[in-house]
């Protein structure tokens, strides 16, 4: 049996990382991860403010120290000052996967205008995929899952159905996915 995938989880968030409120984003990629994923995996979870060097040095462990194949951000994606997640995650990329950020705004136009203002984006270091997610729980399940209609069916893919495949060419731990939640594409052999 292979080794169960270690996936990374950071929440990026000055006033939650210093308890002013609840963090909202490990919960939400936690439980969505645990009913998502068929295979084993494991989680590693770091709570941190907004600080560029810190985010660096976040994901840098993440893959480096603690072997995640995959590390999931959350926060930290929009326009304002504080918003350094994509300039940290970029920092420490050895390639930039664009389609990730672009499919996650397409989601969120469905929604909002603002989407646009979303600064997301994927990339890879190693044998690891880092996604910068939305900050809100109902768009991380929006992005990751992707939208359906009124009988179940995906008319706008989720990002999370092409990750699998992703993590396969690189060479990180293979995963399933239930496909009622996320049917994971791999192209027949």
């Amino acid at each position: 049996m292979s080794k169960p995938l270690r996936i990374g989880l950071v929440s990026i968030s000055d006033r939650a990382s210093s308890g002013v409120y609840e963090d909202k984003g490990l919960p939400s990629l936690r439980e969505w991860l645990h009913a998502t994923i068929s295979t084993p995996i494991e989680l590693v979870e770091r709570l941190i403010p907004d600080e560029q060097g810190l985010i660096e040095s976040t994901l840098v462990a993440l893959v480096d120290t603690e072997a995640c194949g995959l590390v999931l951000t959350t926060g930290g994606t929009g326009p304002a000052p504080r918003d350094v997640t994509p300039e940290a995650t970029l920092a420490v990329a050895d390639r930039i996967m664009p389609g990730f950020g672009e499919q996650m705004r397409q989601i969120s136009l469905q929604f909002v205008p603002t989407a646009i203002l979303s600064r997301q984006t994927g990339v890879i270091r190693g044998q690891a995929l880092i996604l910068n997610l939305p900050g809100q729980p109902k768009a991380i399940k929006e992005t990751l899952e992707g939208l359906r209609d009124t009988e179940g069916k995906v008319v706008v893919p989720g990002i999370f159905a092409a990750v699998p495949y992703c993590l396969d060419l690189i060479g990180a731990a293979f995963i399933e996915t239930h496909e009622e939640r996320v049917k994971a594409f791999r192209p027949k052999k």
